[in-house]
């Protein structure tokens, strides 16, 4: 297929041992690898979707010759997205003779476990609290711990625990500290910057040498499954069982993981995750942070691309919805031909996106928010934290010095087939005086603009009079006290 240089295997470090691949079914999980073929069983499967945690191992990535870990669902991460990285199972954890680590002598201390199913999975979870965030408040506990589910302890004594081995510290002597300066070396001796192709009875796997193989690669085989986080495809192979013959994998291109902060826009490669985009919604887009923080759990936020949650055209994914009431645009690229696209005018209709065959997003545009807008974006779920949304609304407002509305953005997802904007009702509020009165006349022009679906989640009747009332929040937060308005651009 390539006349590139490239090899027919992966390579990773799991725990300490090097793990070299030549056979490998495109869509095997890490949870399975390393339960079935290493008979690591620390690792539980729970949910097999992402949602529970208890599957929760480390894995490290060099990016710009630094090694940094973060915790993942083993049971929606692909194996084959794993070249290049150390994977950190429970197991790698024990001391000298058997003895604990410090988090493990923790949990036991301040009783945090009781049956111990999902006790792996917290360990990790707190494990990469204590070693990349020794300081972290309470706060900071709760949302490590957001993609963790336990049924019998309660979460009172693990936030003890934590508190307690933060407190205590001893990061010098643990084994991922002392052992990092080798494990860097050896990673980085992984980096060949070859594509890698594998073939196999049950598919193809091929990891793309950089941007421009994978445009290659998928203009000649617009068929192919891309995979970035997995944190969606993983669930079509362990809910779904469905079979996906060629995977191309691109979560280790550095080029789509980059963020460009600009003078009027940021511009960041699709391959961005959440965690890595976090720090510039707390620079440029503050009044995100929120709503950001209650996408997933912290393993998804970990995993998951801005890119992908766009590109799989979800009528409920969580960024659509804040990101075209911010005006964002999205870069196309098919082969060496690149377009660019208001991303409100990317989503058709339901399953319907703007994108031929072998076509994928490069990267994503927000401008800032000009001096005096106010932003705001409200989710809806049946849990507060680590759910889909049942509605998802989002504001952006600016006013003209005679109170009269200048510009307004309005937009939702969870209200039709597509993430969409309330044009109806932004055409009626546009010149008008930002007051109650008018946004009441506004309200029943939601009716024209959105025709939502009763289902699981919520009725049709819910979420059109969720949404009303969602516009009626803003307007209280644009009216609200100065501490209430400090998100706002000032």
């Amino acid at each position: 297929m390539s006349t590139l240089p490239f090899r027919n295997f992966i390579r990773f470090i799991l725990n300490d041992k090097v793990i070299e691949l030549d056979e490998l079914a495109p869509t095997q999980t890490l949870l399975d690898f390393v339960r079935l073929s290493e008979r690591l069983v620390g690792t539980k499967e729970g949910c097999a979707e992402g949602d529970c945690g208890a599957c929760s191992v480390l894995v490290g990535r060099l990016s710009d010759g630094v090694l940094s870990y973060e915790t993942v669902n083993a049971c929606i991460r692909f194996t084959a997205s794993l070249d290049g990285c150390h994977v950190v199972t429970i197991e790698h954890l024990v001391g000298k003779e058997g003895a604990l680590h410090p988090v493990q002598q923790a949990m036991v201390d301040h009783h945090g476990s009781q049956c111990g199913f999902c006790t792996p999975g917290i360990v990790m979870s707190l494990y990469a609290l204590w070693m990349n965030n020794p300081r972290a408040d309470a706060n900071q506990i709760e949302q490590a711990l957001q993609g963790n589910l336990c049924r019998c302890t309660g979460y009172a004594p693990i936030v003890r625990a934590a508190k307690s081995v933060l407190s205590d510290g001893g990061q010098s002597n643990d084994p991922l500290i002392a052992e990092r300066g080798e494990i860097t070396a050896k990673l980085d001796g992984f980096q060949d910057g070859v594509r890698v192709e594998m073939s196999g009875g049950e598919g193809k796997i091929i990891l793309p040498a950089s941007v421009d193989d994978l445009a290659k690669i998928f203009l000649s085989n617009p068929e192919a499954t891309l995979v970035a986080g997995a944190t969606d495809i993983g669930l079509w192979v362990t809910k779904h069982m469905r079979p996906l013959p060629m995977m191309v994998f691109t979560g280790h291109l550095d080029a789509l993981r980059s963020v460009l902060e600009g003078e009027d826009a940021v511009s960041f490669g699709a391959g961005v995750t959440y965690s890595e985009f976090f720090s510039t919604i707390m620079q440029k887009f503050p009044q995100l942070e929120d709503f950001w923080m209650r996408i997933g759990g912290q393993q998804v936020r970990n995993m998951g691309t801005i890119g992908g949650n766009i590109a799989n055209g979800s009528p409920i994914g969580d960024t659509p919805p804040a990101l075209i009431a911010l005006g964002a645009a999205i870069t196309l690229r098919k082969g060496k031909a690149r377009r660019f696209v208001a991303l409100e005018d990317y989503f058709i209709a339901y399953g319907k996106q703007d994108r031929s065959p072998g076509e994928f997003i490069e990267s994503i545009s927000i401008p800032y928010l000009h001096t005096g807008d106010q932003f705001a974006v409200y989710k809806i779920s049946k849990r507060r934290e680590e759910d889909i949304s049942t509605l998802c609304g989002a504001f952006n407002l600016r006013l003209d010095g005679n109170n009269r509305v200048a510009k307004i953005a309005i937009a939702f997802g969870g209200m039709a087939g597509i993430p969409q904007r309330a044009n109806r009702v932004e055409k009626a509020l546009l010149g008008q005086t930002w007051n109650e009165a008018n946004i009441k006349d506004a309200l029943e022009l939601f009716g024209v603009d959105y025709q939502p679906l009763s289902d699981v989640r919520g009725s049709a009747t819910y979420r059109m009079l969720s949404a009303q009332n969602l516009l009626r929040r803003f307007y209280m937060y644009t009216q609200g006290t100065a501490e209430e308005l400090q998100r706002s651009v000032s």
